[in-house]
């Protein structure tokens, strides 16, 4: 059998997915004859005959991925006797389409492994190189067991405890986190020294972006990169990283611009006495719309806080210490907060996030109501 492989198909594009077959094994086809149509990042292609045989064999099925130099089709001839390999030319059509015959040898040995999209994913997802693999399905076709059994011994070399509940859910949300936003960090300082004495940051801290997301709403909001597509919220429910011993917890405040300072304080008071017992409802965390770190109430000043798809921003508050500043042409002790806004640049511009992190400040610095 003669193999076809996946021809390059130029601008750097490495995969293509199979939209439809024109031809069958048993069929007999001509130079230039289509063979099938794939869709790429960047267009729909179809793919021609580089010469006249008969179909032996076709690779992969409608909706199937395949990889530039993977098996496409197979010719009847002699075993082995070599690999078709392929180049597109021009703009696709099969005038201009011209295709080499190469000595490469094709037995199955030296072919990249077969494996259908859903399995390929989860090779990434467990960061599984599928050209290891020797597939136990058909022809080859590698399956989600043998992803999974190599997922298994790569953990038992590395040894170690497999990460569970709340740790694995930060662990996989940090890391699509990492895939997916464009983050962007800005950071700013309030000067808190018109407050009363008896301070209540995180209160006056929800309040405030409440009002910086009345000046700016497009950070307040969920964003499907997928889809392109944004959701902006009326309403700003505050999630509010709670640090545990098992883990960081996010639970939900909702309303937080239309519920008073008081109502406010005790909402948050029983969400995280409900978190340090285990017995918040999964509903309460769910649903932010922004989110706050108020990582300085352990330590430090700014920091770079990562943005959770589909949430468009996220908040840290650092440690408030009093320090020198100019004012009135003297040189005061005040107390100030540090402040580090995170955002997603796909979604915000510089100067939407500029804006609401001086908005966010300029409703800190008021006095006490």
């Amino acid at each position: 059998m003669k193999y076809f492989k996946l021809p390059d198909l130029g601008e750097g594009l490495q995969e293509a997915e199979i939209v439809e077959w024109h031809v069958k094994p048993g069929e007999t086809v001509k130079a230039d004859q289509l063979l099938v149509s794939v869709e790429t990042a960047k267009a729909l292609v179809d793919i021609p005959a580089p010469y006249d045989g008969v179909v032996a064999k076709t690779f992969g099925k409608e909706g199937d991925l395949l990889h530039v130099g993977e098996p496409l089709l197979g010719y009847e001839g002699e075993d082995d006797a070599g690999t078709v390999v392929g180049r597109l030319e021009g703009g696709g059509s099969s005038q201009q389409d011209s295709f080499f015959v190469g000595a490469a040898p094709s037995t199955r040995a030296h072919l990249a492994p077969r494996a259908t999209p859903a399995v390929r994913q989860l090779a990434r997802q467990l960061g599984v190189e599928l050209s290891g693999l020797v597939g136990s399905g058909p022809d080859g076709l590698v399956s989600r067991a043998d992803v999974e059994a190599a997922a298994q011994q790569s953990r038992d070399r590395f040894g170690g405890e497999k990460l569970r509940g709340v740790r694995r859910s930060m662990a996989i949300n940090m890391a699509r986190s990492h895939a997916e936003v464009v983050p962007v960090t800005i950071y700013g300082d309030a000067d808190l020294h018109r407050w009363g004495a008896a301070r209540d940051p995180l209160v006056r801290l929800a309040k405030a972006i409440a009002a910086a997301c009345a000046v700016e709403p497009i950070l307040n909001a969920w964003f499907d990169g997928k889809l392109l597509s944004l959701k902006q919220h009326a309403k700003l429910d505050l999630g509010i990283a709670v640090d545990t011993p098992d883990g960081l917890f996010v639970p939900v405040l909702r309303d937080v611009g239309g519920r008073s300072a008081e109502d406010l304080k005790q909402g948050m008071s029983r969400l995280r006495a409900d978190v340090q017992a285990r017995s918040i409802p999964p509903q309460e965390m769910m649903g932010a719309t922004i989110t706050l770190s108020n990582f300085g109430s352990l330590f430090g000043r700014y920091a770079n806080p990562v943005v959770v798809p589909p949430q468009v921003a996220i908040i840290g508050a650092g440690g408030i210490r009093d320090e020198p500043v100019a004012w009135d042409g003297q040189v005061a002790i005040h107390p100030i907060l540090p402040l580090s806004l995170t955002f997603d640049h796909r979604v915000a511009t510089g100067g939407e996030a500029a804006r609401f992190l001086r908005a966010l400040v300029e409703a800190l610095e008021q006095p006490d109501l």
